[in-house]
């Protein structure tokens, strides 16, 4: 008798990875990986073409993960997030979407949003303070810059729940989802807020709130014929992709944090009840009846994926030059908000600042710079949410990035262990057991067999004394350049403007 699989897809900002995993016991069968661009027409916006990249990766990887005729008992999906995609009712885009807080375009409406419900008020209701983040001032920049299009939206989707709307014609979205769409999420009575959602998006239709792991639906014949996915295949909803990914390396317990190393750094820690602080996202958490205190920096990979490209070194090179080097990458120090900062700062013109330059450094420096960077950001969002009420106890490494080097200097910098799990491919592993979950294949303690940690990295206390001092030194950094890093912010948009 076959065992029975489940495939998880994750649409991730740079790339997107798919899994056949085996429901039982988590043994992965299958992977398979698509990369695709992020359109970027002016500074401060971030684009998807969801035709071309959502669902263009979708039936790509799916066809690759389906090489025969298997038993394939669910599907789940997860994607970047909060965005936002509007469309036609039957879910045709009208424009690209726009990307989550990388995407700093609404800056307006999130002065004006704050203003109209206050900044209080929505903290308490929403759980987070109205950034680049938020999904009501980029419905409100939709209906204000691009009134048109948004006179021919009816529905608005994320990359999970488009997919899912793909799939089976079912119209959700996810209660973690949802609670990123600041300020139309109550997070503690789990529900639209009607009155603030009608003034900021009137007209719209809005989706059924539901759980990640909650089944919505059967893969259509239409949709079938699309992806190679038999029909009938149940399909769950889904959720964002670090949220995802916290669950598929079992980071779903009060006290456990995962730290998630990939395009942008990402951290989301499991916290007993709703903990707002104007620094971070409170929201919900993966399963019902848990939330989270989460941050999230604007770049990591990305920018060493920059400076791979600017020296034309593969990661290999770059990485052993660079675990060479003391410490301080001999007396450099970057921050790296390459595309502003969101939390701790929330401030999209922030700029990447490399302090201490001289003729003798060479790519290695900088290379170790940028990592060390990183952790020190690492460490200013731990601190915000130790301050705001976290629960610091577990941190899990995951993601692509969650290499030797980076997890060891992110280590020392912080002064704290991280577990690392057997499986650290991502999301679309996260997105497979949500499957199980959901098909009653799994429950949730099942993650501890799916994906048991394989090692621990632990700080060195020599290191950790050394960057203490360079960290004083990071944190003195940004309020000292920030007039200029602003001054040039606002020359940057001129110019875009023409």
């Amino acid at each position: 008798m076959r065992a029975p699989l489940v495939m998880g897809i994750d649409i991730g900002t740079s790339s997107s990875k798919g899994v056949l995993v085996r429901a039982e016991d988590g043994e992965v069968v299958r992977t398979a990986v698509r990369e695709h661009r992020t359109d970027t027409p002016r500074p401060g916006w971030a684009e998807h073409d969801a035709e071309a990249v959502w669902w263009g990766d979708f039936r790509a990887l799916a066809a690759e993960l389906l090489e025969g005729p298997e038993l394939l008992a669910g599907v789940c999906v997860s994607g970047i997030g909060p965005c936002l995609l509007p469309t036609r009712r039957d879910g045709e885009p009208l424009r690209p979407a726009i990307l989550y807080g990388v995407d700093t375009r609404a800056g307006e409406q999130i002065a004006a949003q704050t203003a109209r419900y206050g900044a209080a008020q929505v903290l308490e209701r929403c759980g987070s303070p109205l950034t680049s983040q938020a999904v009501g001032p980029k419905l409100a920049w939709l209906a204000e810059r691009e009134p048109q299009t948004y006179a021919r939206t009816e529905r608005w989707f994320m990359a999970s729940s488009w997919i899912a709307h793909r799939l089976t014609g079912a119209y959700v979205l996810d209660h973690h989802s949802a609670s990123q769409c600041t300020p139309l999420y109550d997070l503690r009575e789990r529900r639209w807020i009607e009155e603030w959602r009608e003034e900021i998006a009137p007209g719209l239709e809005w989706p059924e709130l539901v759980w990640p792991s909650e089944a919505v639906g059967e893969v259509t014949g239409a949709a079938s014929a699309a992806t190679g996915i038999p029909a009938g295949t149940p399909v769950m909803a889904g959720t964002v992709d670090a949220w995802a990914e916290a669950t598929g390396v079992g980071a779903t317990g009060t006290g456990d944090l995962m730290l998630m190393y990939g395009t942008t750094m990402f951290l989301s820690n499991v916290v007993a009840e709703p903990v707002p602080d104007a620094r971070l996202w409170s929201t919900a958490g993966a399963f019902e009846g848990t939330y989270c205190l989460a941050g999230g920096m604007a770049t990591s990979g990305a920018v060493t994926g920059w400076l791979r490209e600017l020296t034309g070194a593969d990661f290999g090179t770059l990485t052993e030059e660079a675990a060479a080097l003391p410490p301080g990458a001999e007396g450099l120090l970057m921050l790296p908000y390459f595309a502003g900062e969101r939390t701790p700062l929330f401030d999209p013109d922030a700029r990447g600042v490399i302090a201490g330059l001289t003729l003798r450094h060479g790519r290695a420096h900088l290379y170790r710079a940028v990592l060390e960077g990183t952790a020190f950001g690492v460490r200013h969002n731990l601190a915000a949410m130790a301050e705001a009420g976290g629960d610091l106890r577990r941190l899990v490494a995951v993601g692509g990035g969650a290499r030797e080097l980076w997890t060891r200097i992110v280590s020392d910098v912080t002064g704290r262990a991280q577990d690392v799990p057997r499986h650290t491919i991502g999301a679309a592993y996260g997105d497979a057991f949500l499957a199980a979950v959901g098909t009653g294949l799994a429950g949730r303690a099942d993650i501890a067999v799916w994906n048991p940690v394989e090692s621990t990295v632990t700080p060195e206390p020599a290191g950790t004394a050394r960057y203490d001092g360079l960290y004083a030194h990071y944190l003195a950094l940004y309020p000292a350049t920030r007039e200029v890093s602003h001054a040039l912010a606002a020359r940057q948009h001129a110019d875009a403007d023409g």
